[in-house]
């Protein structure tokens, strides 16, 4: 037998023995990193030869020591809740539990797992980034032990003269675990903490912690978290506090006791906390950051993301990710008033809200050159091109860096294309969403521990599309209003990113929009290859008006010759895998719920309204009489202006009346 056979044989031995060597339960201990299925195929290769009696024996004790090996936890499937007594709700999500009140009294919902699971797997990889540097490693619920043991057969292969020897001469690094208090650990807050499930999440979840503030400022909220911190035995890590977290944030910064992370998802906008947030997070600290007024973002009401952002928003295509470059302006802005600025890591448009990740950093150069990471868009209102018009440049003169504003603007007065008027928003961020490096660093993993969370395949969608996206392209367009625009059917998007392709130019996906295109290539291209598609599939010219863009549009020849063969790398990775990239419906009324409010319940007018709105297309469909649309009031008789009367197909009864007849009007 060889020398690796013979030392085998002894650690499985070793293991049904009542009273193990100190030897061998380290070696024991050591080798956990071994794969299982590998200790299997190992254990039947010594069977085969052996006794029925001996070779049962061998493999109980491969059973014990199958239960020795740390396995990934199991995620609890149904993160939904079961009745704990009148009125309460024990809610499971990751590893923590939750008594939640069934009366609106405390806000939570449960559709934003999805933001709850990024958010840990983002802080554990900033945990370990910053810890690394302080010589700890952390260790994470599911992940294989990569530490490895060198065992020294030169002097023997008896039991008592095998020694363990170091893999170098330097210490070996300090392992943290979760759960674990780690005085070099980070400090995390949660300003609004409602309900504390994400606190728990953090100190049950992410190892490398030092504290954990649970804040909100609901007397009602504090209680429940209190009592979900003694339900989950977290006291040693979380601390719920009752307070303002403007206040709260400002007294830790004069203070000088910073917070290494700082998560800010409220109700709503979180434009009254950004300023405080930014003083109150340390020097290369992470902030974290939800918005969920997304209508007010997107451009519905442009003047009042002025006022809350200090930038104009834009009703197009490309909202969603023009609503992410505002969020990182407005914070990289009221950082600049501290000397102060930031450098996203993750941003990310889903479901009904943006979420954005970035680390804060002092230095007074740097600040000088955010005004060139600012951009205003011109847009057109006729055929959705646009330009972006960047507020400063910086310029390299030897050893001086001038700043300088910058030159412009890019366009006419009227679009060259359609000749219609152009939209001005902004300002916006207008360098890049991501860090790629990080983004790959928790891509891999979760890919690597996916039961760690629920959520483990839509977050490998959403970062996989994140990696491919054109880094240094704002915006995108939409192969369907591209169509829309010229009256004519759509090509596929491997034949409309083959023609870029073809045409020299780079082209992406984006994780904001399910048929985005983000292309270096200019407008007159992208409606050059428009114009060619046009020939192949040509549209009736005579019912178009003469002022409509698309007669504009296809008047002109175009310049560029299309070619639409679908090229092998017009289909990007995460479309080829299926990887789940996009967010079904996952229950009804999953959008936006309703802010919690003293005593609890929902406004039954609310809840009227989502029961009319629900499943309001397929309605459509079922009935052809249209008489649902008697649910709905009638915009033209609010504006004085219908002539149909009664024969109106919608509701011409006010909202007084509605609420009189409505039977669930108290």
């Amino acid at each position: 037998m060889t020398g690796k056979s013979l030392l085998w044989l002894w650690f499985v031995r070793s293991t049904s023995l009542p009273h193990r060597s100190a030897t061998a339960c380290l070696l024991r201990k050591t080798w956990s990193f071994l794969p299982f299925a590998d200790l299997q195929v190992r254990t039947l290769s010594f069977t085969k030869d052996m006794d029925g009696d001996r070779a049962q024996d061998m493999e109980t004790d491969s059973t014990e020591l199958e239960q020795n090996i740390p396995q990934p936890p199991a995620v609890d499937s149904s993160s939904g809740g079961e009745p704990v007594k009148n009125g309460e709700t024990l809610i499971t999500e990751g590893k923590a539990k939750i008594i939640f009140p069934n009366a609106n009294e405390v806000f939570y919902n449960p559709v934003q797992e999805f933001n709850r699971d990024l958010t840990c797997a983002v802080i554990t990889e900033f945990a370990r980034l910053q810890l690394s540097a302080k010589g700890i490693q952390i260790a994470v619920p599911g992940e294989e032990n990569v530490s490895k043991v060198v065992v020294d057969l030169s002097k023997g292969e008896k039991e008592d003269e095998l020694e363990l020897l170091p893999t170098g001469d330097k210490e070996q690094p300090k392992v943290v675990t979760v759960g674990e208090v780690c005085q070099d650990g980070l400090r995390v807050l949660e300003a609004l903490a409602a309900s504390g499930l994400r606190s728990i999440r953090f100190a049950k979840e992410v190892p490398g912690l030092r504290s954990v503030v649970a804040n909100d400022f609901s007397s009602k909220a504090v209680e429940l978290i209190t009592q979900n911190i003694q339900l989950n035995d977290m006291g040693h890590l979380v601390t719920a506090s009752l307070s303002d977290a403007r206040m709260l944030m400002h007294q830790h910064k004069a203070a000088k006791d910073l917070f290494d992370v700082i998560d800010l998802d409220p109700y709503g906008s979180p434009s009254m906390f950004l300023d405080a947030a930014v003083q109150a997070v340390s020097e290369g600290g992470l902030l974290c950051v939800t918005c969920t007024d997304m209508a007010v973002m997107a451009g519905n009401s442009g003047e009042t993301c002025y006022s809350k952002y200090g930038a104009m928003s834009l009703k197009a295509k490309f909202c969603h990710e023009m609503a992410l470059r505002i969020i990182l302006h407005s914070l990289d802005l009221r950082a600049n008033c501290y000397q102060r600025y930031i450098v996203p890591l993750l941003s990310v448009s889903v479901d009904f809200y943006i979420r954005v990740f970035v680390r804060v950093f002092s230095g007074q150069a740097k600040v000088k050159a955010s005004a060139s990471k600012q951009a205003f868009v011109y847009n057109c209102v006729g055929c959705g091109s646009f330009h972006v018009q960047r507020l400063g440049k910086v310029a390299n003169n030897g050893n001086n860096i001038n700043y300088k504003p910058a030159s412009g603007p890019p366009v006419g007065p009227s679009c060259e294309h359609c000749h219609q008027r152009h939209q001005l928003g902004g300002p916006m961020w207008a360098e890049p969403l991501h860090d790629a490096e990080f983004v790959q660093q928790v891509l891999s993993a979760v890919g690597s521990n996916p039961r760690r969370f629920q959520t483990s395949q839509r977050i490998q969608g959403i970062l996989s599309m994140a990696t491919e996206e054109l880094s240094d392209v704002p915006l995108y367009y939409t192969l369907d209003n591209l169509s829309k625009i010229i009256h004519c059917n759509s090509p596929s998007l491997l034949q409309f990113r083959s023609a870029l392709l073809h045409a020299g130019y780079r082209v992406s996906l984006s994780h904001a929009c399910k048929n985005a295109i983000k292309t270096d290539a200019p407008s007159s291209v992208l409606w050059d290859i428009m114009r060619c598609w046009e020939k192949l599939n040509p549209v009736k010219r005579e019912r178009l008006s003469e002022r409509c863009p698309a007669a504009c549009i296809l008047s002109v020849e175009p310049k560029l010759q299309a070619s639409f063969t679908v090229r092998a790398d017009a289909n990007p990775s995460s479309r080829k895998q299926g990887l789940r990239r996009f967010q079904l419906n996952p229950e009804p009324h999953w959008g936006p719920k309703a802010r919690a409010k003293a005593g609890g319940g929902i406004f039954s007018s609310l809840q009227e309204k989502r029961r009319m709105h629900q499943n309001k297309r397929k309605g459509c469909a079922e009935e052809s009489d249209r008489s649902y649309l008697k649910n709905f009031p009638c915009k033209r008789f609010r504006e004085g202006n219908c002539s149909l009367g009664d024969d109106c197909c919608y509701s011409h009864e006010t909202e007084k009346e509605s609420e009189q007849s409505s039977p669930t009007a108290l």
